[in-house]
């Protein structure tokens, strides 16, 4: 059991360090625009370690982060409150949609923060949530399936 959780932590790991890897590149190396969001760190713990998970499946990973992402938008954009006040609210507004919509992906519930605190614009709506979500979904769905040999996304 002990060797089977060490080939679990070392193969998340470096599918993880893939992963991001590529992100990364795409945002330094390449004139393509911003791939990275910091939550996507998180990401990668549930979709390389527990990929069972129903917060780890495609449409969670996905309309989580686009969805907390949007509401942070809108807290920042629309709701005149020093940051104090409008951060919590938009993090309790985004989980609780997340929740509400049912697809709920943990580490999306900070993207309200970083929205926030960022002063992003709408641009980041589409890089890098949208296409950095299909993104590590992609190789999410390839290495778990190809290399790991594990049903994913769940089939229900």
């Amino acid at each position: 059991m002990q060797n089977l959780e060490f080939k679990k932590s070392i193969s998340a790991g470096i599918f993880s360090l893939i992963t991001i890897g590529v992100l990364t590149f795409l945002t330094y190396k390449t004139e393509f625009g911003i791939f990275l969001l910091a939550s996507f760190g998180s990401s990668m713990v549930l979709l390389y370690g527990y990929p069972e998970s129903p917060f780890a499946q495609p449409k969670n990973v996905f309309f989580g982060h686009l969805i907390t992402a949007t509401v942070g938008l809108f807290f920042l954009n629309f709701i005149p409150l020093p940051l104090f006040i409008v951060i919590p609210l938009a993090v309790g507004f985004g989980v609780g949609l997340m929740i509400l919509l049912n697809v709920t992906h943990p580490p999306a519930g900070g993207n309200p923060i970083i929205v926030i605190i960022g002063s992003v614009s709408l641009d980041y709506i589409l890089t890098p949530v949208i296409t950095g979500s299909i993104i590590i979904i992609i190789f999410a769905i390839v290495i778990n399936r190809l290399i790991l040999k594990k049903k994913y996304p769940n089939q229900k």
